[in-house]
């Protein structure tokens, strides 16, 4: 017997996904700190940044819930939490116009920082509202063709803290992109989770991730892939600049990354739910000892 319909707050709660929209508000973190470390941050504009951030995420769930439901991708047979449009809770417009309501505030945001820094976050935040769409949706969905990992590397991480960054210095740097690929490396690592967890019903729907192209082994190595990748950064920025040595503070998440790594190579199916709250919460970590590294 299905369980009752949760209240309407609950249901929209669980729709926008609360617990993936760190994966918006740690690049914003980052970049803000680096600016801050640097003398040129701009409270306004990062906390501009951030609320276009998060809106930008949550209309690409929203989305995303409706276009999987559409495609077939969400149905019973789906071993991650109830989807509100697949459970019935919500009905396609309902969620269509949440979607729309998301990105919308997303282009407001967007345009007090255009009026901060020009044409460039013009031009970023027009290619990051249309790749949230395309994310799911359109004749060419990422998500579908294996470049989802790709999406999250370059706009959850490179794009979303040199973005940050830029709307605060009004100029860019290699350091602002070095901090962007470690922070995409991690979000990515969430994905993967999702990515290998689903890769049967994936499959079934015509989802072609990287983990349905290329099978459970790969999905496995390419999250130990990014966490290597994350971790050598600061060491690389240290050991090149001798200097900067706050750089090394995410190296303490460490055994928490192994913890990860470990029961990703031990489990399966439904009993990997807990693990992608566990790489969301050493993005965080990480992210937030890197940014007080940065600080001090």
């Amino acid at each position: 017997m299905d369980a009752p319909r949760p209240s309407t707050a609950r249901v929209w709660l669980a729709a926008i996904r609360p617990q993936t929209l760190t994966a918006g508000a740690v690049p914003v973190l980052v970049g803000s700190a680096l600016a801050h470390a640097e003398g040129v941050s701009h409270v306004g504009a990062a906390l501009a940044a951030l609320a276009g951030a998060i809106f930008i995420q949550i209309g690409t769930n929203l989305f995303n819930d409706y276009e999987d439901f559409k495609r077939g991708a969400d149905t019973a047979e789906r071993l991650g939490p109830a989807r509100a449009t697949q459970r019935g809770w919500l009905t396609p417009r309902q969620v269509g116009i949440g979607t729309a309501v998301s990105f919308a505030l997303a282009v407001f945001f967007g345009a007090l920082l255009v009026e901060r820094a020009g044409t460039p976050i013009l031009a970023l935040g027009v290619v990051s509202v249309l790749c949230g769409l395309a994310y799911t949706g359109g004749p060419m969905p990422l998500a579908y063709h294996g470049l989802g990992d790709v999406f999250v590397m370059a706009f959850f991480g490179v794009a979303a803290v040199a973005g940050t960054y830029y709307v605060q210095a009004l100029t860019l740097t290699p350091t602002a992109v070095l901090l962007g690929v470690a922070i995409g490396a991690l979000a990515t690592c969430i994905l993967i989770v999702n990515n290998l967890r689903d890769r049967v019903t994936d499959a079934k729907a015509g989802k072609r991730t990287l983990a349905v192209r290329f099978g459970a082994g790969f999905a496995r190595g390419e999250y130990a892939g990014m966490l290597a990748l994350a971790y050598a950064i600061p060491v690389w920025h240290v050991l090149t600049t001798r200097g900067g040595f706050g750089w090394l503070l995410p190296l303490l998440t460490m055994p928490l990354a192994l913890r990860e790594l470990v029961a990703l190579h031990r489990k399966d199916g439904a009993a990997l739910n807990p693990h992608l709250g566990g790489a969301a919460r050493l993005g965080v970590v990480y992210g937030t000892l890197l940014a007080v590294g940065l600080c001090l």
